[in-house]
């Protein structure tokens, strides 16, 4: 089998879409995609759409809406890819399954996402699809209740983590102001996401508004093909690891304040890369809450259980820090479209690799780490990615 390697990509503006529908969305990034790798649309073997849906669009068929924007994609097979939040990424490791095995030379990406359109308590709802309904079903605040259900269970093990939790948010609104794909690019400074306001009322549990990622349309597309013919194309971004792991989804299966799923993936997609995780240059990782990016730090090995406050109260995660978390802004400022954040974050990192990332830049850039989850670390995919030499 061969590697898979990223050779272009598109990203459109996350936030509220000017597009109407999900076909929309799609097109904006379909075609740019397959130019940006400097390939002819009718070179592409098949497609991979990552879209979670759940009654966000009534259109719950889009494999073959690329073929509208991209006519020459006609008669290539095309399949959806689901796994909640994490349905960009399944959409990814379909690809780079495919491209592995042998079966097409190059392999389009899309994941994309359109909610903006109903009503919150609608989209509230729509997410909870994503829990176990059978016991998580009615919880206040939909799936911002399922996570400050989860944040008050940590605060009464481990004592209030409201600091810790603020300084996330703050890091991470401060990196979204560089990012111009960015839904809110807003230094919202420390005090404010620290201190409860009308503007940042309590959602759900001790999670403030400012804790809770947006609601967004987007999408974003990647192109890839095996390493042999990325050596001769003019970008190219291998993956060094790509691990999936799926834990039990009822809460009451598990202990909330463990990522375990994700500490799994963690640990064996750092041993199949042979790197430590201090040897990464930059994370992007899944922050759809910021007690959710605070597990994720002990899941990953940056801190024991219980003591992840202190990896972002000693700038460990900043962007001028030794390992920069969500130099994108993460879901928190960038926006969190769901069937497209797993293809978004990682164009990011590719951006980053092959210094393309802008004013978002890193001085260094030489190994990522992707953590897309969906679900409570429900679904979890951990990717970690180098620059083809």
């Amino acid at each position: 089998m061969t590697e898979a390697c990223i050779t272009g990509w598109a990203h459109s503006t996350f936030g509220k879409s000017e597009q109407p529908d999900l076909e929309g969305l799609i097109s904006e990034v379909a075609g740019a995609a397959i130019a940006d790798a400097g390939l002819a649309p009718d070179e592409i073997s098949a497609v991979f759409i990552g879209n979670f849906n759940n009654g966000f669009s009534r259109q719950d068929f889009p494999a073959s809406l690329p073929m509208q924007a991209v006519p020459e994609l006609r008669f290539k097979p095309a399949t959806r890819y689901e796994n909640a939040c994490a349905s960009g990424s399944a959409a990814v490791y379909a690809a780079r399954d495919y491209i592995a095995a042998s079966r097409g030379k190059f392999a389009l990406v899309i994941g994309a996402e359109k909610m903006t359109g109903l009503p919150n308590a609608v989209v509230g709802d729509n997410l909870l699809g994503a829990c176990y309904r059978r016991e998580e079903g009615d919880t206040p605040g939909g799936f911002a209740g399922v996570f400050g259900r989860i944040a008050e269970n940590y605060f009464q093990r481990f004592g209030d983590q409201s600091d810790a939790l603020a300084a996330i948010a703050a890091k991470n609104h401060r990196n979204g102001v560089d990012n111009p794909y960015a839904q809110m690019r807003r230094d919202l400074g420390y005090e404010f996401c620290r201190t409860v306001s009308e503007k940042n009322p309590y959602v759900a549990g001790p999670l403030k508004r400012t804790d809770c990622s947006l609601v967004s349309d987007g999408a974003a597309a990647l192109v890839m093909t095996d390493e042999d013919t990325a050596r001769d194309m003019t970008k190219a971004v291998r993956f060094r690891a790509a691990v999936q792991v799926n834990d039990f989804l009822p809460l009451s299966r598990r202990d909330p304040t463990r990522f375990e799923g994700g500490a799994t993936a963690w640990a064996q997609a750092l041993e199949t890369a042979g790197l430590g995780l201090m040897d990464l240059s930059f994370i992007e990782t899944h922050d759809c809450f910021t007690i959710a990016e605070l597990l994720e730090y002990e899941a990953m090995g940056l801190a024991p259980h219980g003591q992840g406050a202190r990896v972002v109260l000693d700038g460990l995660t900043a962007a001028d820090g030794k390992l920069p978390v969500n130099r994108s802004g993460g879901l928190k400022a960038k926006g969190h479209p769901v069937g497209a954040t797993g293809v978004s974050m990682h164009v990011i990192a590719a951006m980053q690799l092959t210094g393309q990332a802008g004013t978002m830049q890193l001085p260094r850039a030489d190994f990522a780490g992707v953590f897309n989850m969906g679900g409570a670390a429900v679904a979890n995919y951990v990717s970690i990615l180098e620059r083809l030499a």
